[in-house]
């Protein structure tokens, strides 16, 4: 057993591994060096429902949408291809209905299954 805490679970029953460590309750596995800067660190995108997204999910539109510069309206319901997420002022990279555009994650929920 060590000092060392499971940032999920936060439970101190964790092993240590060369170059990460696992919690023995939940599995979760994360890197054993903190990062140096805490910007560093990967942000959290979430949903308009709270739900945290990452890259390959698929989002569907919550509100009706007109495009701008265009006389395209994405409906509500409307699914995406596989999202990436990136930085700027829209934090979601998708194509939907064969057109490749930037989203604000507040305007869509993520698709379970």
């Amino acid at each position: 057993m060590s000092d060392l805490a499971c940032p999920m679970c936060e439970m101190t029953e964790v092993l240590t591994h060369p170059g990460h460590v696992e919690c023995v309750t939940c599995g979760h596995e994360w890197q054993d060096e903190a990062p140096a800067d805490e910007s560093a660190t990967a942000r959290v995108v979430k949903d308009a429902y709270g739900n945290v997204l990452e890259d390959g999910d698929i989002v569907a539109m919550i509100k009706d949408l007109k495009l701008k510069g265009s006389s395209d309206v994405l409906k509500v319901g409307t699914k995406s291809k596989p999202i990436r997420l990136v930085d700027g002022d829209h934090e979601i990279s998708c194509k939907m209905d064969g057109i490749a555009i930037g989203l604000k994650a507040c305007f869509v929920k993520k698709v379970v299954g």
